[in-house]
């Protein structure tokens, strides 16, 4: 998830996979009357699920862990993909009153990596494809608040690391199908440096680095499942085609979260001053900046363009914080998919219940509907339907 204020902006040549790509996509495409996509990738629509998504998150702490109802009701409502953001330390074993030292990044919990088996499962079971993803690797996250032990980008023992995790995960799930579950390597490359400081201007990922953290990853999960399919998150925070990830043969992901006034409208991570940001409008000026279909269409033309190339595509994140108002969201939220859409390019919200999501969003705005007790955005789910 997008928790820095930042300009937003795979190919996959398998015989076996990209067979079972377009197969797939082909399906979905045909039964809601939309033309096939020239997308290899499915064009998958869903959410990304957050029961992992903290690095300080107990095993014991249920508030957001999602449940069987919640499959049910997403697959019921013709949705068919989950993405599950992780941060590796949510599955580690070692001393939380203190900082994380390299030795612990690889004390596995076996306890905490069943319950992601049985929660990777249980999506299964509903018909939903699981895009397994590292929100934070050992050494970056997009996020601050954790005190990492070496740096991803410039340090070896960051990278030996991070392909040993996604070692791990690949054979642990080498024998589920390949139209079941994918890799996105890392959440959101931006910056090159520490995140600690979120508000401070800093160096981007060179594409040159990316490449070389990507390919060990690709490496050491190509070493137990040869033809798994594996994401590669846009450089920017996922806003930026990477070009250089190309040769990999591996699909990348964009994001949803342009222009970010209305997307993250007074939310506290990326504003300084919730209270300034201007209000947002769709169609509209703000901070003298004209906003509307025609520049979203220019916002994700180099996506489109991936599309073109071979490259499978597929939008990781996308939606819309609760403080901005409900019909502003609806408007430009409906140009999004729309506009991804017709690149058949599919999409998975930032999540299912929750700020961002489609149940107990909790928006002063909307008229609710009851959903077995909870707070149905009947509108929202509406347009997501839609497409």
């Amino acid at each position: 998830m997008n928790k820095i204020k930042i300009n937003r902006r795979l190919f996959i040549r398998n015989t076996a996979l990209a067979a079972t790509a377009l197969t797939l996509g082909a399906k979905s495409a045909f039964s809601m009357n939309v033309t096939p996509p020239k997308n290899i990738l499915p064009r998958w629509k869903g959410f990304n699920l957050l029961d992992y998504f903290s690095p300080s998150m107990s095993e014991n702490d249920n508030e957001s862990r999602t449940t069987e109802d919640d499959f049910k009701w997403m697959s019921d409502w013709g949705f068919d993909f989950v993405r599950i953001p992780m941060a590796y330390p949510s599955y580690l074993s070692f001393d939380r009153s203190k900082d994380i030292v390299i030795d612990d990044v690889y004390k596995i919990n076996n306890k905490v990596v069943d319950q992601i088996d049985k929660l990777v499962f249980m999506a299964q079971k509903h018909g939903l494809h699981v895009s397994l993803n590292l929100h934070r690797g050992p050494g970056y996250c997009i996020n601050a608040g954790f005190h990492e032990p070496f740096n991803l980008w410039k340090d070896k023992s960051a990278q030996d690391a991070f392909n040993f995790h996604w070692g791990m995960w690949a054979e642990r799930y080498k024998s589920i199908p390949l139209e079941k579950l994918s890799f996105d390597l890392l959440n959101e490359p931006a910056y090159i440096d520490d995140m600690n400081d979120q508000f401070a201007k800093k160096e981007l990922v060179p594409g040159a680095i990316y490449h070389k953290v990507a390919e060990g990853a690709s490496k050491a999960i190509r070493a137990a499942s040869p033809n798994r399919l594996i994401i590669a998150d846009g450089n920017g925070g996922g806003s930026n085609v990477t070009p250089e990830l190309i040769d990999l043969k591996i699909a990348q992901s964009c994001r949803g979260y342009w222009p970010h006034y209305i997307s993250h409208y007074q939310a506290p991570w990326v504003w300084k001053d919730p209270s300034k940001a201007p209000t947002p409008v769709w169609p509209g000026t703000m901070e003298g900046k004209k906003y509307g279909r025609e520049q979203l269409e220019e916002f994700y033309k180099p996506w489109a363009e991936l599309v073109g190339k071979g490259v499978g595509v597929h939008c990781g994140e996308c939606g819309c914080w609760r403080n901005t108002p409900h019909e502003v969201f609806l408007a430009w939220f409906g140009d999004v998919i729309d506009i991804l859409t017709k690149s058949g390019i599919g999409y998975a919200l930032w999540n299912f219940r929750g700020d961002f999501g489609v149940l107990d969003s909790g928006r002063a705005d909307v008229k609710y509907t009851d959903w077995y007790g909870h707070k149905l955005d009947s509108k929202m789910l509406t347009l997501l339907k839609k497409y």
